[in-house]
């Protein structure tokens, strides 16, 4: 039986830089804190954290003080930038490059619309690390609209700003702006609409690769962390086109029953996930498949 890891699955860009610049540091000093999961993969955390690496949260970041904590690629909101200053936090700025230029764009915006009459929407998922640090250059004020349905609760009658998290689905995002398009048509304020495409092409890009990828196996093993949010997308485009796709978020979740008949398995995966935990998912079904057949 042929396992094939998909070349154009692992790591982003962002997340690539955020785990450089911790294992730099952790090489130079042993410890380093992070603000929240530096990568929605536990098993990832894990290793970094038995390098010294310290997973805090928002409320154990505001009692530090004089020490180095790294931000990781989803970005932070304004608050952790004061915060730090004033508890002489050395911050080691991993944002990634494209969410800052998503963060300064929607800033931007806001500081120059002072009556606040627009409506700044982000198409996102409430709670994320990435789209809390977006509402946090509104001071709070953007609304976040989960999903084509959450669109229809938004007032077509005022000035609508339409941006998305870096990480949501493309086609989702052009759906939504039809439909706010035709509301706003109606209402007789499509002039009053704007829209930026803001997803992250690396991200967007790995679709029609990972549903052509999908294709060409028997089985496929999607590996992701249970937190990712791109994960449950890229996962959701391999099952469609091959029902034949599993989730698992480590070696040991796989079952060799899935295997049967099957000539050609495929390994792939989300931005957040190591190239190694795909590799150790290779070996472990390449040791079922042989013992299966011993």
């Amino acid at each position: 039986m042929h396992v094939e890891i998909d070349q154009d699955s692992g790591f982003c860009f962002g997340v690539t830089t955020a785990i450089r610049k911790a294992e730099e540091q952790l090489a130079n000093s042993g410890s380093l804190f992070c603000l929240g999961d530096i990568v929605h993969n536990g098993r990832e955390c894990e290793r970094l954290r038995t390098l010294g690496l310290q997973t805090i949260d928002k409320e154990e970041f505001k009692h530090l003080q004089h020490v180095k904590v790294l931000l990781r690629a989803h970005g932070e909101p304004p608050q952790t930038y004061a915060d730090a200053h004033a508890n002489d936090i050395e911050l080691i700025d991993a944002t990634c490059p494209v969410v800052l230029n998503l963060q300064r764009r929607i800033k931007a915006e806001y500081d120059a619309d002072t009556a606040h009459e627009r409506q700044i929407v982000i198409f996102g998922k409430n709670g994320h690390a990435e789209v809390v640090g977006l509402v946090g250059q509104t001071n709070g004020t953007a609304i976040v609209i989960e999903n084509f349905d959450d669109a229809q609760s938004l007032d077509f009658t005022r000035p609508i700003s339409l941006y998305s998290q870096t990480t949501k689905s493309l086609q989702e995002f052009r759906r939504i702006v039809d439909y706010i398009t035709c509301r706003m048509t109606e209402a007789g304020t499509a002039d009053r609409f704007r829209y930026f495409d803001t997803i992250c092409r690396q991200v967007a890009n790995r679709i029609p690769n990972i549903r052509a990828f999908a294709l060409r196996h028997d089985v496929v093993l999607f590996v992701c962390g249970k937190k990712s949010s791109n994960g449950k997308i890229l996962y959701n485009e391999c099952r469609q086109v091959n029902p034949h796709t599993h989730m698992v978020e480590q070696p040991s979740e796989i079952h060799s029953e899935w295997f049967t008949d099957a000539r050609s398995v495929g390994i792939c995966g989300a931005t957040s996930t190591p190239k190694w935990l795909m590799e150790q998912c290779r070996d472990f079904v390449q040791t079922l498949v042989s013992s299966d057949t011993e």
